[in-house]
């Protein structure tokens, strides 16, 4: 392990120089290379740094014991070397962890989709507190967010909202957890006998993909204009440039009437096909893997409940590993990163005791 986290450590060091030449920006596209390559490597080398710290402290310690130290002193260094051999075996774990296969779509920006799920009016109330949760937290993580579809009521819940998620670090690597069912138990502002009703919205986390990853051929797609509806101002219903795209030979379903311009509706709606084909497939090309997939963390499937927000408690729960956290409050307002490093953790633990390549 020490010699793979030297070497990483060597890269990352020429990569920053390369990265620092007078002449490093003449070739964009090699340029971006090395920033996505030198921002992957950052938090592994800063943790073997830090571990390599802690071992010149745990050898500094160690040979202070064949010095002529009295009893005294001996205890207080003994009880250092302890500390530090404590510390070194949890970065040692935390090594580990990082060095375990990454997730291939880790780096890639998302499509994001909710949807209001069982308990009509509520759910999509509820499905209204899911979009803000998530803007708030792109807005504390620098994302640029982008509404491709939306569909929501008159009391402003949200029927279905479709949005693009897009950063300079993996946004993919910190939403996809984000799939599956989210459940809110709480009194409707609707119930006067204050009764606590159970409702639920679906997330689906799609990497974004690019024409490489995923080819469409023409006859394999049916697109049909429409006029738009809702809110918009003149332009509503008096041109058709709401686009619905059908796939075929999957029966795969997208619409986007965010933008007047057709063109524009065209191409949001292109983008969340592909995100959807590539994610179908690759489900598919999973099926022989369904047991990794039922880890601890989950599978993503979008079928699955993966979270309770209960009000009257003030908690939210992560079903799949037992997490709870008494600030619901904080968590609906983007403050949800303690939750995903914990999943981040889960998921890394469980590839390295399954021995996941």
């Amino acid at each position: 392990m020490l010699d793979k986290l030297k070497r990483i450590s060597d890269r990352y060091d020429q990569l920053t120089e390369q990265m620092a030449a007078p002449d490093a920006m003449n070739d964009r596209d090699a340029w971006r290379e090395m920033v996505k390559e030198h921002s992957s490597l950052e938090e592994i080398v800063s943790a073997y740094h830090a571990y390599e710290e802690t071992q010149t402290s745990l050898k500094d310690c160690r040979d202070m014991l064949s010095d002529h130290l009295d009893p005294e002193m001996k205890e207080l260094v003994r009880e250092e070397i302890a500390e530090l051999e404590q510390k070194s075996s949890e970065q040692e774990e935390a090594l580990k962890a990082l060095l375990a296969p990454k997730d291939p779509n880790d780096d890639k920006n998302v499509i994001l989709e909710i949807r209001a799920g069982t308990g009509g009016d509520e759910a999509a109330l509820f499905g209204a507190d899911l979009l803000r949760m998530y803007l708030r937290y792109a807005e504390r993580q620098g994302y640029q967010v982008e509404t491709i579809d939306s569909n929501v009521t008159e009391m402003g819940g949200v029927k279905e909202m479709v949005l693009s998620f897009a950063g300079r670090r993996g946004v993919y690597s910190r939403l996809k957890y984000e799939s599956g069912v989210h459940r809110v138990q709480r009194v409707p502002e609707t119930e006067s006998q204050g009764r606590i009703h159970t409702s639920a919205a679906t997330v689906a986390v799609l990497p974004e993909v690019d024409d490489i990853q995923v080819e469409i051929n023409e006859s394999d797609i049916r697109i049909d204009l429409y006029h738009s509806s809702g809110a918009g101002g003149q332009h509503v219903n008096k041109t058709e440039s709401a686009i619905r795209i059908t796939h075929l030979p999957t029966g795969i379903v997208v619409q986007c009437q965010d933008e007047r311009s057709q063109l524009k509706n065209k191409e949001k709606a292109m983008r969340v096909l592909k995100s959807r084909l590539y994610d179908y497939y690759q489900s598919k090309q999973e099926e022989a893997l369904i047991s990794t997939r039922r880890s601890m963390v989950g599978s993503g499937d979008r079928s699955e409940r993966i979270r309770t927000y209960n009000f009257p408690q003030n908690r939210v729960t992560d079903h799949r590993i037992g997490l709870t956290l008494y600030k619901l409050e904080q968590f609906l307002d983007g403050d949800m990163d303690e939750m995903i490093d914990a999943l981040v953790l889960a998921e890394r633990t469980e590839k390295l005791s399954s021995g996941e390549d």
